[in-house]
């Protein structure tokens, strides 16, 4: 693990988190050294009540899913729709650079909460708002979830099965609150820098809309019909295209399968050559060398479908000659984007993982040993991202933050949780 001294990308910044909706982007600042202060009800974040738990035991402390979205933070409880508590969230928008609202639209509308007015008490701050549909518009007060910002904003249409039968399909995870909280860090990061470069510092509203995010990130489906009207085809196992593509994966000799990039036709005549030489080893290039098909492989792949197909059905069949990881290791080597379909769990012992040391090892409340924890995406070579503490117990840093930061006595404490306040 890195050196806990060592200093990160966004040292320094203060982030004051609030709602379920912006905890993916937490983390991402947390993990690179922001100070993040995530605000929970009383009764806990709402991933706090979603399994798996350490030892299949509800506790609010043991969520994983909880864990998984919340390393490195700080954890204090306040009851944001209660009156009283205006008094503690002035004190603590005064001493931070950004706030990052996941809450209801309604809870951001409150007079406690209002963006406009932090801004007269902190005008170089930034807010950052994440809601289901953004701030404005006739749709900003509805509800949402998870599948019905995959479905409503595009992706799931893409998702599922070539039996058409079959409804569209989503992949388990929230995936919609991860594509929101990487724009929004991303906004987050650009609005800090427009902030630095001038002189008066001004502080913004970051306004960002889950099912915007989404709608954003339906790959080739929205360019397919923008472009050519043409809608895309749900597909097993492969991308959705405007037409019926042959399968990409394959069970291998040990039943272990293979995903073949593109139906496993090179993009290069070069690579595809080399191919056809791997395959002659087995007797298995059929007809392949045929030159009428490199003349159609490398032109539009919407045209002569049934050519491709075949090329790619011809390829299948010989992988599923050999073991997984020999096709999967031999592939790479010609530099085809091939891999083995992996069981999560066989993703902690790989080489490549360890040599980048992606996996952080640390603590779980509840557990006695240490876990293990993906890391970050990416790398800085003068300011590491790595996991700085463990998730937060809910409440656990009240009296630090409270007492010993915004100076409260402990009988006021006492006082505010007797009360419901914190």
């Amino acid at each position: 693990m890195t050196d806990s001294t060592t200093v990160g990308p966004l040292e320094g910044l203060k982030v004051l988190e609030i709602g379920d909706l912006a905890e993916v982007a937490g983390k991402l600042l947390a993990d690179a050294g922001a100070r993040v202060i995530r605000i929970e009800p009383p009764e806990g974040a709402k991933s706090r009540h979603q399994g798996p738990y350490v030892d299949d035991i509800f506790d609010v402390n043991h969520s994983l899913r909880f864990a998984a979205s919340n390393t490195s933070k700080l954890s204090i409880t306040l009851s944001l729709n209660d009156s009283r508590s205006e008094e503690l969230l002035v004190k603590l928008f005064q001493d931070v650079d950004v706030i990052l609202d996941g809450s209801s639209i309604g809870t951001s509308n409150n007079i406690l909460m209002n963006a406009e007015h932090v801004l007269e008490l902190n005008p170089e701050i930034i807010w950052c708002s994440i809601t289901p549909f953004g701030l404005t518009g006739p749709w900003k007060e509805w509800h949402s979830s998870d599948l019905v910002q995959l479905a409503l904003g595009g992706p799931m249409m893409s998702t599922g099965y070539d039996d058409h039968d079959l409804p569209p399909i989503r992949s388990d995870g929230e995936h919609s609150l991860a594509i929101a909280g990487e724009y929004a860090v991303t906004a987050l990061l650009s609005a800090l820098w427009l902030r630095d470069m001038n002189d008066d510092k001004p502080g913004q509203i970051i306004d960002v809309s889950v099912h915007e995010a989404v709608s954003a990130t339906t790959e080739g489906a929205f360019a397919n019909w923008e472009y050519m009207q043409k809608i895309v085809l749900r597909q097993t196992g492969r991308h959705a295209a405007p037409v019926r593509m042959s399968p990409w994966q394959y069970p291998c000799k040990d039943g272990e399968y293979v995903l073949m990039m593109g139906g496993g036709i090179p993009r290069e005549k070069k690579i595809f050559d080399q191919l056809l030489e791997w395959m002659d080893e087995y007797q298995a290039t059929g007809d392949l060398y045929d030159p009428s098909y490199v003349e159609v492989l490398y032109t539009d792949p919407t045209m002569n479908v049934e050519i491709r197909n075949h090329v790619s059905e011809t390829i299948g069949r010989f992988i599923q000659l050999l073991p997984a990881e020999d096709v999967y290791r031999r592939a790479q080597d010609l530099h085809l984007p091939w891999g083995l379909v992996r069981r999560p769990e066989e993703n902690l012992d790989d080489p490549h993982w360890k040599e980048r040391e992606f996996w952080w090892e640390g603590e779980i409340s509840g557990y006695q040993s240490t876990v293990l924890y993906p890391g970050a995406p990416y790398k800085f070579e003068k300011s590491p991202v790595y996991l700085r503490r463990r998730p937060p117990l809910l409440g656990e840093h009240n009296y630090q933050i409270y007492a010993g930061e915004l100076g409260y006595s402990q009988a006021k404490l006492i006082a505010f949780a007797e009360s419901g306040v914190v």
